[in-house]
């Protein structure tokens, strides 16, 4: 695993050992940075379910001038705070440890890009969705990366499902608010 592109272009990064946690492929990595390539540049980020913390830091290393990682497991959070520290961007980074759900719904800040990777096959992209949605800035980005199967709903929140993209048995699905 490692960043694409960006300041920490090329830099490894670590994953917990076991199967607890997932690492997104290379390939649905380079294909969510392409779908958010004018998004990404000044987010204000959250890595919901954060497992290695690949995706957010991919975001830092792109220009996101800030990013919330939020995780429960404890071998999740020391991988998460390796890489921050090798990729040297832990200034701008912030890892919430616990729940997912309990944050979001708890009030704190908003966000511009929300990218959600819960485990599969557990329905927690159906809870997170609407609550996520609650703490997006205007004009926000919800990107949510499942299994191939799993049927997400047509909105959360005020949001709407604008896109999905399918990269082997994975499946990125963006939320957008109508008219954006």
């Amino acid at each position: 695993m490692r960043v694409i592109t960006g300041s920490a272009r090329g830099a490894r990064l670590v994953a917990p050992e076991g199967l607890d946690t997932r690492p997104t492929s290379e390939m649905a990595k380079e294909a969510i940075f392409s779908i958010l390539q004018n998004e990404v540049g000044g987010a204000a980020v959250l890595d919901l379910f954060a497992g290695s913390g690949q995706l957010g830091i991919e975001a830092l290393s792109r220009g996101a001038v800030r990013c919330t990682f939020v995780e429960q497991d404890r071998r999740a959070q020391a991988a998460i705070r390796e890489n921050l520290r090798h990729t040297r961007l832990e200034e701008n980074a912030r890892l919430v440890t616990g729940d997912a759900l309990a944050y979001l719904r708890m009030p704190g800040e908003t966000f511009t890009l929300a990218l959600l990777d819960p485990p599969y096959g557990k329905g927690l992209l159906e809870k997170a969705l609407p609550l996520a949605a609650a703490r997006m800035a205007p004009g926000g980005v919800i990107l949510c990366e499942s299994d191939r199967r799993e049927e997400l709903p047509e909105e959360a929140g005020a949001f709407c499902r604008m896109k999905e993209y399918r990269y082997g048995r994975v499946k990125v699905t963006v939320y957008r608010l109508p008219g954006e």
